[in-house]
């Protein structure tokens, strides 16, 4: 009879877990599918949705701060259960947020915090000790002095702030001076123009820390167009950084894990809808790749 009981039990208890699993939908919002790094973040999400039967729906912000507002109230009238979000700028952020907030619909964080709103857990790894691993890097091949270069992120960012107060916090103490610092934006097109016109206000340049590898890439090409020698660090180990890096182009890139990333924020909203309690910041590790 116990035996017949607990089979029943079971019995009913599948449909009812294939009907929470089915009305589980989950958005994911990200700041741009423009980027090799957010796009493999996207991937890791949708495969561990796959895994985790969850309906996920992306939406791709354009680096548009407005555009996000609008895609977090798409979700919200679509009706989800939670929202991971991959903020274009971590103030502004704060307003689409604090919509999902007053619906009661948590939101996770990922890659880049935000300043304002409830989040119920933020997954990242940690850009300041990336950004430290980064000056210790450069400051150890040009024996703590020289003049270096910082491109800086999308202002607002979360992760801009914070790679640049670690390579600050490295360099900070030695003889090496930063001659020059200024935003490309996390933008291949933008890094290579900006570096441009470093090149010809300072004649004299020892190695560039990029806040990324698209803008690390972009400033690589103007370097070799002006054909001087100078050593550049990213930052996210993307494929294109990784093989630069292995040719010996490119000094050293910071690797981050967007795909574990992704499918982590997955995995965190997946435990947040079941009730479960959960990490209010999850750190990804990082490393340092050389050739």
């Amino acid at each position: 009879m116990k035996k017949f009981l607990a089979i029943f039990v079971a019995l009913l208890a599948i449909p009812a877990m294939t009907a929470f699993a089915a009305q589980k939908t989950v958005g994911l919002v990200v700041s741009t599918l423009n980027n090799p790094f957010f796009v493999t973040l996207k991937d890791g999400a949708v495969g561990e949705a796959k895994k985790a039967g969850i309906n996920l729906i992306v939406l791709d912000s354009q680096n548009d701060p407005a555009k996000e507002i609008a895609n977090v109230e798409d979700l919200l009238s679509k009706g989800v259960s939670a929202i991971l979000i991959n903020p274009t700028d971590s103030d502004a952020v704060g307003n689409a947020i604090k919509m999902a907030n007053r619906a009661k619909v948590p939101v996770i964080t990922l890659d880049r915090g935000a300043n304002a709103g409830a989040v119920v857990s933020h997954i990242a790894s940690d850009n300041v000790a990336g950004g430290k691993m980064a000056g210790e890097f450069i400051a150890k091949k040009l024996g703590k002095k020289g003049n270096a270069v910082e491109l800086e992120g999308i202002p607002g960012t979360s992760a801009a702030r914070d790679r640049g107060k670690g390579f600050n916090d490295a360099v900070k103490g030695t003889q090496i001076k930063v001659v020059a610092r200024q935003a490309a934006d996390f933008d291949r097109t933008k890094g290579l123009n900006v570096m441009e016109n470093i090149l010809q206000a300072q004649p004299k340049i020892d190695a560039v820390f990029a806040h990324n590898d698209e803008m690390a890439l972009g400033a690589l090409r103007a370097i070799q167009a002006s054909k001087r020698n100078i050593l550049v660090v990213g930052f996210d180990a993307t494929d294109d950084a990784v093989k630069a890096v292995k040719e010996g182009k490119l000094a050293a890139t910071v690797a981050q894990q967007p795909a574990f990333i992704g499918a982590k924020g997955v995995e965190t909203a997946k435990a947040v809808l079941e009730g479960k309690k959960v990490q209010p910041s999850i750190p990804v590790a990082l490393k340092l790749v050389v050739k």
